[in-house]
């Protein structure tokens, strides 16, 4: 049998999972003193609720499962292959949460404020910072259409990265409605918005050449394609596109720019970016990112997405999230080095076979001062402390001994 995993899913250390327990409660901690709630969701939901779900490239990269027994014997008798499958992984956290509330709003408080540290699934090609198998911290108030809710959310999260020693990084903004009356003004037709933006999501990767390149492929009108050239190819501020989008939805943004930029105190900056769509379909209003000038992309994003619960609810409920994107943070801390902050001292404690009992007694003692963890006796000695001096033990003792520092 196979020993590695499955590509795109990683094992990990007994030292990489404490920091990474580290994290993710850092982060947990920031968002319950900031007044939300943790929730959890099943990982399997029905195979309908993903495929209408507006999850733009990510419907493409859905895990799904195989229907069982007499079910999927009948499925393949008829010969349709979209009958072969009733259920999948999620591919965020959204979904589920949209389909969380429509379950149990009535036990809701509203707004609700909710949180999700979980793992989620998509069918990636596996490559550096991009796993088939990996965690996102997001949380998302439900119930209020209210700017308040992007203020609290953006400060929230960037509280997060902060206590995580993450600095030097910029918070990104725009609104979809501003977007798509821009993209309308120059030519392109309502119908064909979702497409642009979603090529247009690409820009920093592929630049405008690219983009203008990836619209010609797509068969749009040249006149639009150039009006559109022209446009991202000088900055745009909040106040000159204005006159394009409205006076409404840029004062939205300008609130809560000024509003975030003062609650930052300087530690971030947020800036206006009307490249930034996010490539998911549900989102309608707002749309966020953060980059650090240390990481090559986003390390969280997020935006308002007040039409998906609706599928469910038949009802307009306005709802918008932000999540962080654990395995970037992992990635980015751990290149950098990065350990845990005031922790106990590690010890091994090494007894002879007989006296465990003595030896648990004494370790108990020892963990007012250390982290101490028991060991009977190696037979090789020398090769035992080269192991545990390699994985950041402080020192060890024999049972009824002093503490003996590891040397360096």
């Amino acid at each position: 049998m196979k020993i590695t995993t499955v590509k795109g899913t990683n094992d990990y250390l007994p030292e990489e999972v404490r920091l990474r327990d580290y994290l993710q409660n850092q982060i947990l901690n920031t968002y319950q003193d900031a007044g939300f709630e943790r929730i959890m969701t099943p990982a399997v939901e029905d195979i309908e609720n993903l495929d209408k779900s507006d999850g733009g490239d990510n419907l493409n990269l859905i895990f799904k499962i195989l229907k069982r027994g007499d079910k999927l014997k009948k499925a393949m008798d008829s010969g349709d292959t979209n009958k072969l499958c009733d259920m999948g992984l999620r591919y965020d956290l959204t979904l589920p949460l949209s389909r969380y509330y429509a379950n149990n709003r009535e036990q809701l408080v509203l707004p609700a404020k909710c949180i999700q540290i979980d793992k989620v699934y998509r069918a990636e090609r596996p490559q550096k910072g991009r796993l088939r198998e990996f965690v996102q911290c997001d949380i998302d108030i439900i119930g209020s259409s209210s700017i308040s809710s992007e203020i609290e959310l953006i400060h929230t999260t960037a509280k997060a990265l902060l206590s995580l020693d993450i600095k030097d990084f910029t918070v990104k903004i725009n609104d979809r409605r501003i977007l798509r009356a821009l993209l309308k003004g120059v030519g392109f037709e309502e119908s064909q918005l979702d497409s642009v933006c979603i090529t247009f999501d690409k820009m920093d990767k592929i630049g405008a050449e690219g983009v203008i390149g990836e619209l010609t492929d797509k068969g749009f009108d040249g006149g639009a394609i150039a009006k559109f050239g022209e446009v991202i190819a000088k900055p745009l501020t909040v106040e000159s596109i204005k006159d394009v989008c409205g006076e409404e939805s840029a004062e939205s943004i300008e609130t809560i720019i000024n509003a975030v930029e003062k609650l930052s105190d300087g530690a971030y900056k947020i800036k206006f970016d009307i490249s930034l769509v996010r490539g998911q379909g549900y989102y309608t209003g707002t749309v966020f990112e953060i980059v650090s000038d240390k990481f090559k992309g986003s390390i969280a994003g997020g935006g308002r997405y007040d039409n998906l619960i609706g599928k469910f609810t038949g009802e307009n409920i306005p709802a918008v999230g932000f999540s962080i994107g654990f395995e970037r943070i992992f990635s980015l801390l751990t290149e950098a080095g990065y350990t845990i902050p005031d922790t106990k001292k590690r010890i091994a404690l090494l007894h002879d076979k007989a006296d465990v009992v003595n030896a648990i007694e004494e370790a108990e003692k020892l963990r007012k001062d250390y982290d101490v963890v028991i060991y009977e006796k190696p037979k090789k000695l020398s090769k035992f402390l080269d192991k545990i001096q390699a994985k950041g033990y402080f020192g060890f003792c024999f049972l009824g001994e002093e503490i003996r520092e590891l040397k360096k």
